[in-house]
This record gives structure tokens, sequence and C-alpha cells, in this order.
């Protein structure tokens, strides 16, 4: 491969000093894939073809023509609304699951048919019962928990007709909501809709469709997604600011390496728990190691960094290149953004991918069904396989990048709350004096159309520049954490007013707020805001973005985001632009209706300028200086 088309892969040398190896190695990995899909399907990436029914495929030739129909009738504008649409369910339905697995983990726990789980968080379980209206005093942390519990899975149905977040939400949106069809009724109930109104035959009007994608994406962020933040915190603890180090580096030599990978932390938790018992320690003495090293990947993680500072191997495009240092004995997995390519990967080594969930198996790995029922006892199972591997590694084949950076994480709305002194009042005043022009958060995965992590990079760095205060999570808070941009020292590079509020309150520029279901917390952070100030979140000074996304979740992000009021910046170019009506739509008319919408801008440094001309109108409409 040539110089520049290497260096076009990465901005981080410990993925490009990988890159090398598994060329050298013969090993594939996502940017090869990548390079052989070249051209990609034009249709496709304007997503102008369909599959809803079996009288197709049909696709709609985007220069006008032949055809311009499908077989059903249905144009482009259908078309490519509908296809917007199952990606949304689709993203909301991962995010969303995922928070149901956790409010069922947290059922179980008050019940004690979990009997490894029990609540971490009292205080944050009682303000939980408060906004419920269920009763607390004279009552157990069991008995609340299981009553909060049943309240929260009733937020998937549709018995209530409105989720309980919504109190969060300023009043000004939930009118803008109401008058418009927007308010989620239930989180399975907007997503089984979209399945619906996209079957052949139903919904083929692209604003009415684009109008329920909002409200299925609004399900999730003030939902789905948000219970899930919100049940790990009572169930593992509120994260508080925390060190952690990340990047390939973290992997011992010398030690058993367990990767915990994808989003659950209900089986990673135990991973952790299960690699301190001391028998399994002294069983990996045995085998000649000196430990037990477990590191996280994606979202995994985050979860596991900010609630006990367990280190971070990478984001989503580096869990190819975990294996390929040839000292993994075990990944870990459970489900979303875990690559099928692993398995033929570990194939070339000792790692055992070992799957856990039934909803995610994959051919070659080992599967080891996960049950909360006997969850430390199968960690430890899990645990033991991995340590039983150490011998089998080829001393020869490992080679461990020398990068990694300590970094702070678990910046949870308490603990930002906690850092300001308990109150809102010195970010508002530090915003209304200018010291903070504004707030960003920039979000979403790796793609390898985009350099690997430039997109976050970048784009963070040309923002706390010019005085905004970033809020990250998820891969791009990993990206940023390799750079040095999540270390209170990081200040150096902010604006000056930045700088003067970071070093008062000895805290970063950038604060790292969790795994990718955690962009509720922003919003949390975004309605606290609005309330305080008495207007609309879409009135604020605060933008959204996401560099380097590739995933339909990142789709039901952005469509909450903007839906919320947040105007977003996006960096891959999404799957729409076969419909001129609906890029419209998402680009401009989403403005009128509800206050925000999307820009498309793959360059960071144009993003950036994007982004600081939309904070600093809002500024000055507000009448800040």
């Amino acid at each position: 491969m040539d110089q520049e088309k290497r260096n076009q892969r990465s901005i981080d040398p410990a993925t490009l000093a990988m890159l090398d190896r598994a060329e050298a190695e013969g090993l594939e990995t996502a940017w090869d894939r990548h390079d052989r899909q070249e051209p990609q399907c034009g249709f496709g990436l304007l997503g102008l073809c369909c599959r809803n029914c079996n009288m197709g495929p049909c696709r709609i030739d985007p220069f006008g023509g032949e055809p311009q129909k499908g077989v059903c009738g249905a144009g482009a504008d259908t078309i490519v609304a509908r296809n917007l649409l199952r990606a949304i369910a689709a993203g909301a339905a991962a995010h969303s699951d995922h928070g149901r697995d956790i409010v069922e983990a947290l059922l179980h726990a008050s019940t004690g048919q979990s009997p490894d789980y029990q609540v971490k968080d009292r205080d944050k379980l009682a303000a939980l019962a408060g906004e419920l209206d269920i009763a607390v005093e004279g009552r157990s942390a069991e008995e609340i928990a299981a009553d909060v519990a049943q309240a929260a899975l009733e937020e998937f149905g549709t018995r209530k007709g409105t989720l309980a977040f919504l109190n969060r939400v300023p009043e000004k949106r939930r009118e803008t909501w109401s008058k418009f069809g927007l308010t989620p009724r239930g989180i399975d109930r907007e997503i089984v809709e979209v399945m619906h109104r996209t079957h052949i035959g139903v919904d083929n009007e692209y604003v009415n469709l684009i109008l329920h994608g909002l409200r299925t994406a609004l399900s999730d962020g003030w939902g789905g997604s948000m219970w899930a933040t919100e049940l790990s915190d009572v169930l593992f603890g509120t994260p508080e600011p925390v060190e952690g180090v990340s990047n390939l580096g973290v992997l011992q030599e010398n030690e058993v390496n367990i990767i915990v990978h994808g989003h659950e932390p209900t089986l990673s938790e135990m991973i952790v728990a299960a690699a301190r018992d001391p028998e399994l320690l002294e069983l990996a003495q045995s085998k000649g190691a000196e430990g037990i090293n477990v590191c996280g990947m994606c979202c995994t993680g985050n979860e596991l960094l900010m609630r006990h500072g367990v280190p971070v191997a990478g984001n989503f495009l580096q869990q190819e290149l975990a294996i390929i240092t040839g000292a993994v004995e075990a990944m870990v997995v459970d489900v979303q953004c875990i690559m099928p390519a692993l398995t033929s990967l570990a194939d070339c080594y000792h790692t055992e991918i070992i799957s856990t969930s039934p909803k995610a198996k994959f051919p070659g790995a080992k599967h080891v069904p996960f049950e909360e029922e006997k969850a430390l006892q199968i960690a430890g199972e899990i645990v033991k396989i991995a340590v039983e591997g150490y011998p089998k590694r080829n001393p020869e084949r490992v080679f461990i990048p020398k990068e990694k950076m300590e970094f702070v994480a678990g910046f949870s709305v308490e603990a930002i709350l906690s850092a300001l002194g308990g109150s809102l009042d010195p970010l508002l005043d530090a915003i209304k004096e200018g010291s903070i022009k504004g707030i960003a958060g920039i979000v979403g995965c790796n793609n390898p159309k985009i350099t690997h992590d430039h997109g976050h990079v970048t784009l963070t760095e040309e923002l706390i520049k010019a005085d905004i205060l970033v809020v990250e999570t998820g891969c791009t808070a990993i990206a940023s954490a390799k750079r040095g941009l999540l270390l209170p020292e990081a200040a150096q590079k902010a604006g000056p007013g930045l700088r003067a509020v970071c070093e008062a309150l000895k805290i970063p520029p950038v604060l790292h707020m969790g795994s990718c279901v955690d962009i509720s917390r922003i919003l949390v952070v975004a309605a606290a805001v609005a309330n305080a100030l008495g207007v609309d979140i879409s009135e604020l000074p605060l933008a959204g973005a996401a560099p380097e996304w590739m995933s339909e979740k990142a789709v039901s992000i952005g469509s909450y985001v903007i839906g919320s009021g947040i105007f977003t910046v996006l960096g891959t170019v999404p799957q729409v632009l076969g419909s001129e009506n609906v890029a419209a739509l998402l680009t401009e008319g989403a403005n009128d209706v509800i206050g925000a919408a999307f820009a498309v801008e793959t360059d960071p440094l144009k993003a950036a300028v994007l982004i600081v001309e939309h904070i600093s109108d809002k500024r000055s409409k507000l009448g800040l200086p």
C-alpha cells in the first residue's frame, strides 16, 4: 500500500502500526473490505432502491431517465423517506431494546431473581420514583426498584399514551411536538408503526413519513435510551469523574487479556467482577500469566471505564486490530457494532470470540449463553476459557503498539452539577457573559469512508478553540481520549474564555458523558438549561455533530436530536440525496416545523465553521454578547 493511502486511513499511530502489521501478515480489515466495495452502488448511496415487496427490487434513475416509479408506483420521495424511516426504526429498536434489557435486569434484581445485581445508587432510585409518583417513605430499595421497573416496562407499550420523561422537556418544545403530532406515545408502538407505514400500499407521503420518523426517534431519545442510562446508574452506580487509559497500548504482554465488546453492562460488569476472583487469578498464574487484564471496546468500554476505571482498548474500527496484536485471549461480545469478520480473523490467532446473547450469534464463535440469574457464575466460566487459552499464545506473533493515553471520564449530569457546586448557575453565567459561547455534543461511530478519528478530533479541537464546551459519548469520546483532549491540561488548547472556566473548575474542555445511549444525558442537560432560562431548547446556543457516523442507531440519534430542537451536522452523507424534497425537508424545511435541521459537511473544519456561526446566531437572538 502506498504511504499516502495508508495515512488516509487513520490519524492514530497505534491504528496505523496495526494496519501495517495486518498487511504484513496478509490479514484483511474493514478498510480493505471497504476498498473492495468501490465503487459502491450509486442507487443505494442515494437511497433510491426499494425491497419492501417482492415485485422488486425497484430503483429510481437519479438523472431523470426511466424508471421514475417503482412497480407499485412509489416515486423517489416515497422510497427515500421509507428507507430513512426504516433506518430510524432499526436504530431506535437497538437502543431501546438495550433499555428494555436494563429495565428487566433491575426488575429481576429487585425480586431476587438475579442475586448478583443490587441497587448501587439509592438516591437516584428515589429521585426517579419521585418523578413517577411512586411511594418511597418506609419502603425498601427493592420494593421501590420493582415499582420503578414495572413503570418503565409500561413505557414500551401503549397503555399510557405518553412517556414519563416528557415531563423533563421544556413546555415550548412539548407544544411544538403536540402541534405537529410528534409526541411519542410508546417506544414499541412507534417502531411497530414505522414497519406498518412502510409496508407496500400504506403511507407514501414523504412529509408524513418523516414526521413519524421523528416521533419514533424521540421515543428512543426520551424513552428507551433515557431509561437505559437512568437505570444503569441505579444498578451499577452513577458515574463520577474517573481516570482511565485508552488505546491498544493498554493490552498487557504478560497477562491474560480479555476484551469486552458491545453495549450491555449487565455482562461486562460481571466479567470485571469475575476477573478479580482469587481462584481465577491463581489459575492465570499457574498458566504463566502475571494477572488478568480486562479491557473495554466501543460502548461497553465506556460503561466499564466510567464505573470502574477499566482501560479502553479502542473504538469501533480498532476491534479487528486488537486481535491482530496476537495478545488477546478472548473477545467477549454481546450486541451491536460487532463485526462478523472477527471470527475468521480470530482463526488466524489463538483468540477465542465468545458470544453471549441469543440476539447475536456469530458463526465460528464459542457461544456461552449469558443468564442474569447465574451472572457471576457464567462470567467466571467465560474468564476461565480466556485464562486457559493463555498458553496457546504465540509470543513471536505478539505486537502491542506502545500508544496509550490517560484521560478523565464519567461526567454524568450529576457529576457536572457537582463540579459546578450543585447548581447550573455557574454554567449559565459563563454562557451569558461569553466565557463559554455555547455547547456542542459530538457523538457517533467510526467509518472507513472517513480517515479514522480525524473527523472527531479535528472538529473537537476547532470548537474548543472557539470557546465552545464540547460534550461527547461513545466512539467520539474514545477518539478524543486518545488525543489527550479529555485531560484538564487540554484546556491549553481552548480559547481564553473556556480555558479560564476549565482551569477554575479543574475540568477538561471536552467532557466524556458515557456510551452512545448516554446521549440522553446531553438531552437532560439541554432541557435543564432551557428550563432555567425559560426558553425552548431550539433557542439555545447548542449544536450536535456526528463526524464519522455509520450505523442506524446514529440515524435515530440524529433524528431525536434535531427533533429536540438542536441543529446537527453530519460528517458522512446520509442515503437521502435521491429525493430533493426529502433532503430539503431535513436540511431546511424542518427548521419551520421543529426549529432545527441537519447540515451535511464532510470537512470537519467547515463543519466547525457551521457550528460556530449557528451558536453565534443563537447568542445574538438571545441578546447575549
